[in-house]
């Protein structure tokens, strides 16, 4: 026997469903400029069909719907582009963090220009070869001290400023390790709160939605991989609950670490905690340079990950060992190392052919011993040109005060000791265009030729320049790269996730007629019913 008020029920949900959607609509609308929100949808799903079957069901002529019922309320959102898009975002993260980093040394070397080291040391050579057609001039003798101060100068700018910066990405990985240890923080409680919902029936989308755009967040820092994992003991969740996180960090091959990293751990028990990021420094350097990243108890030892993180810590510097010798590898370490190399081979082969000369008022003397005709052995006229401390040359390095406050002490003479004599000026000019490897300071005393210095002075460090300008062109290349593929990943979630105002009008349109629809039916039903309640057993009357 089918209820007279069958037919009012069915009714009455069709406007409870269409009333539902029409909210969630409400909902996608008022949030469609929200960053980070995803859209919704209610599932339909019809209601069971009377009669039950079963062996005591009701013999009518077949089952009736019954009705329909919003089953859900659920986030539209595809997960492989989120996978996408965050591995573009970690690429994005890495290469602009890089390419920030080698623009700033850039600006600090000022290549090409007037005020570049390449032109100051043009000057130099210049004045140098002023002064051997003039060796007893003094203003060509003071040209070639202020110069040589320039050099010098220009030298501790270069090596100030990029330590200055490197201090400052220093300070940049603290701040980087404490905004990656938030985010993990706060993912974890998300992860908790979704344990506490989910369980009961629910699909907490609005905390689904805030997870996500935590995670979006940290993939720029570190590369991971998220896993989606419902525990084994978890209430009445939804079979399309999402369930919780577990983020692992991954190489920037993609490839898990064995054992694998997780800064986020959940398994089939449940939510098992966190991995505090902590980055680790060698004590014994200066300034003290990264050892690793400690992810929890595990320690890594390599750049082997990517991201901001990494893109820094290449930037500043790191401890990097083969097992049998370690050395400290880095953007920043590498150029200065270089500049120190440059400067302190170039100030010794300087300084030696300049302690062979003679000054402007010098002359041989007699050695009181053997009778022969000497260089004067008074310490004034055995001057180095440029002084500086070892180990630090490029920091270090400036002009002999002696000779500027008297120019007169440049060693602009050969070994006759005439006063127009410009043999050694010749030859302290002729240093430009002279190879490393034939510095005559390395050969005879030796001394070992730091390491990584080939060509000329000059070569070498366009060389230093040139290779510099490739690495920032490289980075800065790859980082637009990475912002188009981002963007083209991100434009392809949004056009899923993202709320259509179009659409959400065609929708209000759709279930405000199903409403309206269903509410004609219960007008009909209810003229069926006062034509029985009111209408039957009057006849004759």
């Amino acid at each position: 026997m089918i209820s007279t008020f069958m037919g009012l029920e069915t009714a009455k949900r069709g406007l409870n469903t269409s009333q539902s959607a029409l909210y969630t609509m409400s909902q996608n609308v008022a949030n469609a400029n929200t960053p980070g929100y995803t859209r919704q949808r209610v599932n339909f799903a019809q209601t069971t069909a009377f009669p039950t079957p079963g062996m005591n069901s009701p013999m009518v002529a077949g089952q009736l719907g019954t009705g329909v019922q919003a089953e859900s309320v659920q986030r539209v959102r595809e997960s492989f582009l989120d996978v996408q898009f965050r591995n573009q975002a970690n690429k994005v993260g890495y290469y602009g963090t890089l390419s920030e980093s080698l623009v700033k040394m850039e600006e600090i070397m000022n290549e090409p220009t007037d005020s570049g080291l390449q032109a100051t040391l043009d000057k130099f050579w210049k004045s140098l070869q002023d002064l051997s057609a003039n060796t007893e001039n003094s203003g060509a003798r003071a040209v070639v001290a202020a110069n040589g101060q320039m050099v010098a100068d220009t030298l501790n700018y270069y090596y100030n400023s990029l330590t200055s910066v490197q201090k400052d990405i220093g300070r940049q990985i603290d701040v980087k390790q404490n905004e990656i240890n938030t985010i993990l923080d706060n993912i974890h409680k998300v992860n908790v709160q979704i344990s506490e919902v989910e369980p009961n029936g629910y699909l907490p989308n609005d905390l689904y939605d805030k997870r996500d755009a935590l995670v979006d967040s940290l993939s720029q820092l570190v590369n991971i991989k998220v896993t989606n994992v419902t525990p084994t003991d978890y209430g009445n969740a939804k079979p399309i609950a999402e369930g919780l996180y577990n983020i692992e960090m991954i190489t920037k091959d993609g490839q898990s670490y064995i054992p694998p990293v997780n800064l986020v751990s959940v398994n089939k028990s449940g939510i098992l905690g966190i991995a505090k990021v902590e980055v680790t420094y060698d004590q014994t350097t200066t300034p003290k340079m990264v050892d690793g990243v400690k992810f929890g108890d595990r320690l890594v030892k390599d750049t082997s990950f990517s991201g901001q993180l990494a893109g820094l810590i290449e930037s500043y510097g790191y401890i990097k060992t083969d097992g049998v010798t370690t050395s400290v590898v880095g953007r920043y370490p590498d150029m200065l190392q270089k500049l120190n190399n440059m400067t302190e081979a170039f100030v010794n082969e300087f300084n030696k052919i300049h302690r062979e000369g003679f000054t402007l008022n010098e002359k041989l003397v007699q050695d009181p011993i053997t009778g022969e005709m000497i260089k004067d052995p008074d310490p004034k006229f055995a001057n180095d040109f440029f002084v500086f401390e070892p180990g630090n040359a490029a920091q270090s390095i400036k002009v002999n005060d002696d000779i500027r406050k008297d120019p007169g002490l440049i060693a602009a003479g050969g070994k006759s000791g005439a006063s127009a004599d410009n043999e050694n000026a010749q030859k302290l000019a002729a240093l430009k265009k002279l190879n490393f490897s034939e510095y005559s300071y390395y050969q005879m005393n030796g001394n070992t030729l730091p390491d990584g210095l080939t060509g000329s002075l000059d070569s070498f460090y366009s060389g230093l320049i040139g290779g510099m300008g490739v690495d920032s062109q490289g980075a800065e290349k790859n980082y637009t790269n990475s912002i188009i593929l981002a963007n083209s990943v991100d434009y392809n979630r949004q056009s899923v996730s993202a709320v259509s105002l179009d659409e959400e009008m065609t929708d209000m349109i759709r279930f405000q007629q199903a409403y309206n629809a269903s509410s004609r039916v219960i007008n009909m039903m209810d003229e069926m019913l006062d034509k029985i309640v009111n209408g039957l057993g009057t006849g004759g009357r």
